[in-house]
């Protein structure tokens, strides 16, 4: 699936993609590296596109868990589930995303 254009997302920022469910974040890290993962934090409903990104890692902005955006694992507490990482591939410019067929791991409450 096509996301949008690499030069959408600055180096350091996150997009929201709300058209799948549930949502997914892309993130442009600072060292140009493209990353795709669950957006909703397996720990409670917080947004990840909002989080911090340091490196490969992004922390959660609601209770500051952080997840290896590579593998979707968690490397900081309280999160103890890991998210969906997702395959990315950048082609003349563009960012498409394939999807993990895994069940996600979404918090308590949060429905499909």
């Amino acid at each position: 699936m096509r996301i949008c254009a690499l030069a959408d997302i600055a180096r350091g920022d996150a997009l929201r993609v709300d058209t799948v469910s549930p949502p997914i974040a892309v993130f442009h890290t600072e060292d140009g590296e493209v990353f795709a993962i669950d957006d909703t934090c397996s720990h409670q409903d917080a947004s990840l596109a909002d989080g911090w990104v340091e490196g490969c890692e992004v922390e959660c902005p609601l209770h500051a868990s952080k997840f290896d955006l590579r593998t979707g694992l968690v490397d900081a507490p309280p999160a103890k589930r890991p998210i969906r990482a997702h395959t990315v591939t950048v082609s003349d410019g563009d960012i498409f995303v394939t999807l993990s067929t895994a069940d996600p791991n979404l918090p308590p409450g949060v429905t499909l």
